[in-house]
C-alpha cells in the first residue's frame, strides 16, 4: 500500500497493492496499522454507498462539529472525479481543492479529514461509490457550497448538459458567503 501526501496538508491518496491472477484480483482496502503509521488514526463508525448515473454531481458537502467527519472514499465500479476543498480558516490553502480520479479499475482511495468539503462527479454510468466515516451523520450539522462556484474553479470533467443534481445541491450558497466552522 502506497500512501502519498497531496499539495494540501491532510489529504492523502492511497494506492493499494493489487494481486491479480486467473481468478480475478485481491487487495487490502484498509489496514488500521498502516493507516495509523500514515497519520490516519481514526475509528470508523459508519460505511456509506451510492449508485450513480453518469453526470451525477454530489456535493459539495461536509458536517460541522460536533459531527464533523473524516472520509475514506473509493469507487467499487465505474469512475468519479473526487474533490476536497480546504475550509480550515487558518490554513494557507483555505479555499483550494484537490481533485482525484477514483475508479473501480485503479482502486485508489482518498482520505479527506474533517475541515474539508467533499463532492464527486460521476464520469461513467453505473458507478458505485463507497466511503467510511469516523462520525455519524447529523442533518442539523450539514454544511456545503455550490458545486459550480466560479471562485472555486473546479473542472468537473463533464459537459454542462450531462449534470444531474439533487434539489438540495442546486441551492447551496456561494463560497464567497460561506462561513467555515473550522
Amino acid at each position: 500500500m502506497k500512501i502519498s501526501k497531496t499539495e494540501i496538508e491532510g489529504l492523502l491518496i492511497i494506492e493499494p497493492r493489487i494481486f491479480n491472477d486467473d481468478r480475478g484480483y485481491f487487495y487490502e482496502s484498509y489496514n488500521k496499522t498502516k493507516f495509523i503509521e500514515a497519520g490516519i488514526d481514526v475509528d470508523f463508525v459508519q460505511d456509506n454507498q451510492s449508485f450513480s448515473h453518469k453526470g451525477a454531481v454530489r456535493g459539495l458537502h461536509g458536517q460541522a462539529d460536533p459531527f464533523a467527519q473524516g472520509k475514506l472514499v473509493r469507487v467499487i465500479s465505474g469512475r468519479v472525479l473526487d474533490v476536497a476543498i480546504d475550509i480550515r480558516k487558518n490554513s494557507p490553502t483555505y479555499g483550494k481543492h484537490v481533485s482525484v480520479e477514483l475508479s473501480g479499475e485503479n482502486k485508489t482511495l482518498f482520505w479527506i479529514p474533517a475541515g474539508f468539503l467533499h463532492g464527486f462527479a460521476t464520469l461513467e454510468d453505473n458507478t458505485i461509490f463507497t466511503y467510511k466515516v469516523n462520525n455519524f451523520y447529523d442533518k442539523n450539522s450539514e454544511i456545503g457550497v455550490l458545486w459550480n462556484d466560479a471562485d472555486l474553479g473546479i473542472d468537473w470533467k463533464l459537459d454542462k448538459t450531462e449534470i444531474l443534481l439533487s434539489p438540495k445541491d442546486e441551492i447551496l450558497p456561494a463560497f464567497k458567503g460561506f462561513v467555515s466552522p473550522f
